[in-house]
């Protein structure tokens, strides 16, 4: 039996044609707010990576004696240099040593660690804690920038052998220093030069063991 549109609104208090009109409960999914933290989190842990690997870069490319002319080279100098300069200025070079650029390392390492424990919700670690998270972040950012360096090097070595590129220029000048002394344990098969494939071996067992 269809029940009349008085009984429904005795019922409900409003009539049929009102129901759209009312506005609705939004419900809100809790994973919303963990999926919207979790983009958070990766974009500033990837920024912050990213500073620490251009900051590292140019203390690699002076620890190497790189060719400044180079493009790449200037590029990476305009990028820090609002962070060096000011460094500079009260922290003058020890030697050869660029303590600024030093010093800058570890001031972006810090900041990036003290994020992420932000962002994970861990408090204040003890200061060993906190050195050893430091000093591990600096060093897998550093075998990271080793590994993708020789991985390219090889690459472009093997796609125009004897060729010459901005880019190539200095991953030769970063990545020679490693290569050599495995060279001299390890020589060329056929004329083939496999220093490139055991230091990337090396680079990733390290990077395993720091897990």
């Amino acid at each position: 039996m269809r029940s009349s549109p008085t009984r429904w609104r005795a019922r409900s208090g409003r009539p049929p044609h009102a129901r759209a009109s009312w506005p609705q409960r939004v419900r809100t999914d809790p994973t919303d707010a963990e999926e919207l933290m979790s983009a958070i989190t990766f974009v500033v842990e990837t920024l912050l990576s990213l500073a620490l690997f251009v900051v590292l870069a140019r203390l690699l490319l002076q620890w190497t004696r790189a060719d400044f002319r180079n493009p790449l080279c200037q590029a990476v100098v305009r990028i820090t240099n609002p962070l060096i300069l000011p460094l500079r200025r009260v922290l003058p070079p020890i030697g050869k040593l660029d303590t600024a650029s030093v010093i800058a390392v570890l001031m972006v390492a810090v900041l990036d660690v003290a994020c992420i424990f932000a962002l994970h919700g861990v408090g204040f670690p003890p200061p060993l804690l906190w050195l050893r998270a430091v000093l591990g972040e600096i060093a897998r950012t550093l075998l990271w920038t080793y590994l993708s360096a020789i991985f390219l090097y090889a690459l472009l070595s093997l796609i125009a052998p004897g060729g010459y590129s901005p880019l190539q220029s200095v991953l030769g000048t970063v990545c020679e220093p490693v290569l050599r002394p495995i060279r001299r344990l390890i020589p060329a098969v056929a004329g083939l030069d496999l220093s490139p494939l055991w230091a990337i071996i090396a680079i990733q067992a390290v990077l395993i063991l720091m897990r």
